[in-house]
């Protein structure tokens, strides 16, 4: 049964893999190559995830493919976007709430890897609507 409690325990579990990550590669690498070593991280964990998954857009009846791509998606449950850059948007945000809506997903966590400290600075975790429905 998926709970609050297992959700923030999954987050728990996918930023120590990200610090992993980074404590090993840095801050200066492409967003690609993050994402197979967080992927390579999860697995040596025994973590579920999917790479790259499609977010459908439904349009009037219609299942379109609009080539959006979640990053990964963990245990089924929380979606994933992985970042290389500066600083954190707004968009960023706009976008991940965007993919857990359409994927019907409670909580996402946005990592970015180009920073000097993952768990201070380079990450921030979203919930919405369905995520204050689970029980505790």
């Amino acid at each position: 049964m998926l709970t609050k409690k297992y959700l923030d325990d999954l987050t728990y579990q996918v930023l120590g893999c990200a610090i992993e990550v980074h404590k090993h590669l840095g801050l200066a690498l492409l967003e690609s190559v993050y994402e197979i070593c967080l992927a390579k991280e999860l697995r040596l964990r025994g973590i579920n995830f999917k790479t790259q998954v499609q977010v459908p857009i439904h349009y009037k009846g219609l299942d379109l493919d609009a080539r959006l791509r979640l990053d990964m998606l963990i245990e089924d449950a929380l979606c994933v976007e992985l970042k290389s850059q500066e600083a954190l948007l707004p968009i960023h945000d706009a976008i991940l709430l965007s993919y857990m809506q359409m994927r019907q997903k409670p909580k996402g966590l946005l990592i970015n890897f180009h920073c000097t400290n993952i768990f201070k600075f380079g990450q921030k975790t979203l919930v919405n609507q369905l995520f204050s429905q689970l029980p505790d």
